[in-house]
């Protein structure tokens, strides 16, 4: 059976191989969508998973614009041809879905759907899902609509590896999640002890500075460097700890927006200019950005704490399908190749670490006196 320019079983298999490549829940969503409207043949392909309110937690389009997306306004609720296939889990293949007697209209910069396909994503009884394409791309039949029956069987194959494929990133982010609370509470015990002796000693050595004020300044002066000292380990056992753990700014905002708060928030806590400028990156995998994020952290850090740097400039760039991270500083630089042997107190060891964990490359420049620029490069999901 033909399914325009893609047909066939490497077609299939592609689509099928794409979606089980991802973890996340949100890759395996845009993956399923994508491949749906290529495999089919599709103007337009959207999946909505349903949540617990009548309206749907997610909902994933491919072929709109993300200008289209936006001017069409809310979320969709669960009604007409999508409640039907969310409720009563059937396959609906409509010539033309504006005449269904259950259409209810969209909005108004909405485009024009005509022949439609939809069909239920289920895990046994329960349904993730509805995976809907429409508008084919081919001559249709008068009065009749452009997915045939062969296209409906091979949505429905589609449909059945993307329940798997959802169930496994579930189950991937729940065991993420699980990870996260553990490692949570093994940081909450390292933060009690580690800087609350830390702060005990902190407060020790000031009120023995207190007392030695008035009789002995030279020892109560001493006696304040170590107070500077210990609040310098303690802030330092803070960031370590804070740093491992994932923002909920980055699921939630996403990489350029987390970006650029805290760029601003390091810019007004230090007297370095630090500055930040995104251009036409769009989402990338959850892993990819959270290496990013981390690698610009990192870099940061060293920048502003051990580099003395005036400025520091953060860029984020889109480069084919991937994004290029670079900072730079006018601080005191060094030589990379004297700090290879003894990096890893700058990092760098765990920044090239996380860029080749997502198939990334990581660049660094720098020079005595000369300032550094430390570039990341990921490829697209």
């Amino acid at each position: 059976m033909s399914h325009g320019p893609r047909s066939g079983l490497a077609a299939v298999s592609s689509a099928l191989l794409a979606m089980s490549r991802h973890l996340e829940v949100r890759d395996v969503l845009k993956t399923i969508v994508a491949s749906a409207r290529e495999l089919l043949d599709a103007q337009y392909a959207a999946l909505g998973v349903p949540d617990d309110h009548g309206g749907f937690a997610q909902f994933v389009v491919d072929g709109v614009s993300d200008e289209q997306w936006k001017a069409i306004g809310p979320l969709p609720r669960q009604h007409g041809i999508l409640a039907a296939m969310l409720h009563e889990a059937t396959p609906e293949r409509l010539a033309d879905v504006r005449e269904d007697p259950r259409f209810e209209g969209w909005p108004s910069a909405h485009p024009d759907l005509v022949d439609f396909l939809g069909l239920p994503i289920r895990d046994g009884d329960e349904v993730m899902g509805a995976l809907f394409l429409a508008n084919k791309n081919c001559p249709k039949p008068t009065g009749g609509c452009g997915f045939t029956a062969d296209d409906e069987e091979l949505l429905g194959i589609l449909a059945q590896h993307a329940a798997i494929a959802l169930t496994n990133a579930r189950l991937y982010e729940r065991s993420r999640e699980l990870t996260i609370a553990e490692e949570r509470s093994r940081l909450a015990h390292e933060l009690h002890d580690a800087v609350s002796q830390k702060l005990f000693s902190l407060r020790l050595t000031a009120q023995a500075a207190a007392t030695l004020v008035d009789r002995d300044p030279a020892r109560a002066k001493g006696e304040l460097q170590q107070v500077a000292a210990l609040a310098a380990e303690a802030a330092d056992e803070l960031r370590a700890a804070v740093v491992e753990l994932r923002p909920a700014a980055l699921d939630e905002d996403g990489l350029v927006a987390t970006l650029r708060t805290q760029v601003q928030v390091l810019d007004r806590a230090h007297t370095a200019r630090v500055t930040f400028a995104g251009h036409g990156v769009k989402a990338l995998p959850a892993a990819q950005e959270e290496a990013l994020l981390r690698v610009a952290q990192e870099a940061l850090h060293n920048a502003l704490r051990h580099a003395a740097a005036d400025h520091v400039d953060v860029t984020l760039l889109r480069r084919g399908t991937g994004a290029v991270l670079r900072v730079t500083d006018d601080g005191r630089g060094f030589d990379p190749r004297t700090v290879r042997r003894a990096g890893r107190h700058l990092g760098l060891v765990s920044m090239r670490d996380r860029a080749n964990g997502v198939g990334g490359t990581l660049t660094v420049e720098s020079a005595p006196g000369k300032g550094t620029t430390i570039e990341m490069e990921v490829p697209g999901g």
